[in-house]
C-alpha cells in the first residue's frame, strides 16, 4: 500500500525519526524546514511500501554525510539535495525510480522527502539501518553485498562529484575527506540498488514508525499523559535513567560530532558516550547497554527527542533502551557497528542487559 506525505506530516515524521535516530542524523527542525520547503513547492510525495517496489526499479538511498554541529550553521539548499541524485542518474545511464532513506535519524529522514518532493519521485517507506549510525558502510545493505559506490556528492559551494570505489569502507574514507574539505557537511546519493535488493536488504514501515512515534508523543502532551513512558510503549524497549545533565564534553574532529555525557540522579550517575550518535550507557561505570541498540536521550517531561549537540548543562532528561532491527546483533554486523569497531573494550550490550552473542544471520 503506499500513502501521502505531505507538509503537515513532517512535525511528527521529524520528531520521530529523531527519536530513532539515537542522538545523531542532525538537527530534526533544520530536516523538517527543507521537507516542507520543497513540498509546498513541489507538492505531496507518494511513499510506497517495500513490498511494492518492482524487482527493475533503480533505488538509491539519500542523505547528508558529516558532523550534525556543523549543518546547525551551514543550512542545505534544494539545489544541492537533488544534484547528488541527478550526478549519479547520469552516472549510471538510467533513470532513478524510487528514493531511498539511508537511514532514519534527524534529517536523513527528511531529506529523502525533500529530494522525492523535487524530483517528482516516490519515497520507500524504509531505510538502510532502522536507527542512525555515524559512517556510510553501516547499513544493513552492506552485508547483502550492495556497494556504496558509484556515490554522489554535492556542497553549498556547487561542487559536485561522483566517486567509485573497491568497497564500502573505502567509500567512506574518501567521502569522509571530501566532507571534512568541503566543510564538514555534504548530500550523497549512493547505495544504488534494484528493487528485488532493496526489499531484502532496508528495513520496512520505518518512516510510518516514525510518524507513529512523534504523533504519540504530542498526543501525550495533549492527553496530560506521560510521553516518555508511550514512546517506550511504542519502541518496545526500557527507561534506563532520569536525571538532570551534568557535564558535557563534544567536540567536532574528522568529520564526526564525538564526546560524552554525564546524567547525574538521586545517588547515581549515567554516562553516555557518543560518536553523532549514542553508543554506550555506563550506570555508575557498570556498561548497560551499547550500539546496536538504541540509547535515547528524551526531555524529562516534555519527552522531546534531545540530538547530541543539543545537549546542555542543567538539562532534565530521562534516557531510553530500545532494540534495534535484529539482523543488527550478527557477527558480521557487530563486526561494523558494535562497540569494538569504535575502540571500546566491551561486549555489546542489549537494550534488556543480556550481552549479544553474535548468532543472529544477515538474511
Amino acid at each position: 500500500m503506499s500513502w501521502t506525505l505531505g507538509p503537515d506530516d513532517i512535525a511528527g515524521l521529524a520528531r520521530g525519526a529523531a527519536v530513532l535516530g539515537t542522538g545523531g542524523g542532525g538537527d530534526p527542525y533544520i530536516g523538517s524546514l527543507l521537507a516542507r520547503q520543497a513540498l509546498n513547492q513541489h507538492g505531496p510525495v507518494t511513499v510506497v511500501d517495500l513490498d511494492d517496489v518492482p524487482d527493475d526499479a533503480l533505488v538509491l538511498t539519500v542523505a547528508m554525510m558529516g558532523a550534525p554541529t556543523v549543518m546547525v550553521e551551514k543550512l542545505p539548499s534544494l539545489d544541492e539535495v537533488v544534484a547528488p541524485v541527478l550526478a549519479l542518474g547520469a552516472s549510471l545511464g538510467r533513470p532513478v525510480t524510487h528514493i531511498a532513506c539511508a537511514e532514519v535519524g534527524g534529517v536523513n529522514s527528511t531529506i529523502p522527502v525533500a529530494a522525492a518532493a523535487a524530483l517528482g519521485l516516490p519515497l520507500i517507506d524504509g531505510d538502510g539501518m532502522g536507527r542512525a549510525f555515524p559512517e556510510l558502510q553501516m547499513v544493513l545493505p552492506t552485508l547483502y553485498d550492495v556497494t556504496a559506490s558509484p556515490l554522489a556528492f554535492s556542497d553549498e559551494k556547487g561542487n559536485v562529484g561522483v566517486l567509485n570505489t573497491v568497497d564500502n569502507h573505502w567509500t567512506e574514507r574518501i567521502a569522509r575527506v571530501a566532507c571534512v574539505e568541503m566543510g564538514c557537511s555534504i548530500m550523497i546519493a549512493g547505495f544504488p540498488m534494484d528493487g528485488a535488493t532493496a526489499r531484502a536488504a532496508l528495513v520496512g514501515g520505518t518512516l510510518r514508525h516514525s510518524v507513529e512515534i512523534g504523533v504519540g508523543i504530542e498526543e501525550a502532551r495533549t492527553s496530560k499523559t506521560d510521553p516518555v513512558a508511550r514512546t517506550v510503549g511504542v519502541l518496545g524497549g526500557r527507561e534506563l535513567f532520569a536525571g538532570k545533565v551534568a557535564d558535557v564534553e563534544r567536540a567536532t574532529t574528522t568529520g564526526f560530532a564525538r564526546g560524552r555525557a554525564r546524567v547525574d540522579g538521586t545517588g547515581s550517575s549515567l554516562e553516555l558516550s557518543f560518536q553523532n550518535e549514542h553508543l554506550i550507557a555506563r550506570i555508575d561505570g557498570t556498561v548497560v547497554v551499547t550500539t546496536p541498540d538504541l540509547i535515547i536521550v528524551l526531555d524529562h517531561e516534555s519527552g522531546e527527542p534531545i540530538t547530541t549537540e543539543g545537549l546542555r548543562y542543567g538539562q532534565r532528561v530521562r534516557v531510553i533502551a530500545a532494540p534495534s532491527d535484529p539482523r543488527w546483533h550478527g557477527a558480521a554486523a557487530l563486526a561494523m557497528v558494535g562497540p569494538g569497531y569504535f575502540g571500546y573494550d566491551v561486549d555489546a550490550h542489549r537494550f534488556d542487559g543480556t550481552v549479544s552473542t553474535g548468532a543472529e544471520a544477515a538474511a
